[in-house]
């Protein structure tokens, strides 16, 4: 059974989009978002904005989940996202796993599916832990 997800990993922006975090661990964390009307380009697929929203947040919540050390901050550094396959409805079905957890950054990768299971978005993340 996995803990609850806290709150503080509901709010501010997140929320707005409609990401909905279902697992977070520093092993893996995983979301979706339903796809509506404003979250679509005027061609009627998502805009590419929407996987970068979704995977810096994964990344930013999963590297909190692990590195709570008192006296740091996450913020990301980097991302490169690739767009294989569009999304024009249905859900975004979202995992990211850590493939680097240092002691000042970590890499994550994550891969976004739709309903079908096809894998439509790939992006590889690097989020910063510094000092306050």
């Amino acid at each position: 059974m996995t803990e609850p997800i806290p709150d503080r990993f509901r709010a501010g922006f997140d929320r707005l989009y409609g990401l909905e975090i279902l697992e977070l661990s520093d092993e893996r964390a995983r979301a979706e978002v339903k796809v509506r009307d404003d979250l679509r380009e005027p061609s009627g697929v998502v805009h590419g904005g929407v996987y970068a929203a979704i995977a810096e947040s994964l990344a930013l919540s999963g590297t909190a989940h692990g590195a709570m050390a008192d006296g740091t901050v996450r913020r990301g550094l980097s991302h490169q996202t690739s767009l294989l396959r569009p999304v024009t409805e249905g859900t975004i079905h979202a995992v990211a796993v850590p493939k680097h957890r240092g002691r000042t950054t970590w890499v994550w990768e994550v891969e976004m599916t739709d309903d079908d299971g096809n894998l439509c978005v790939l992006t590889r993340i690097t989020i910063a832990v510094r000092e306050r």
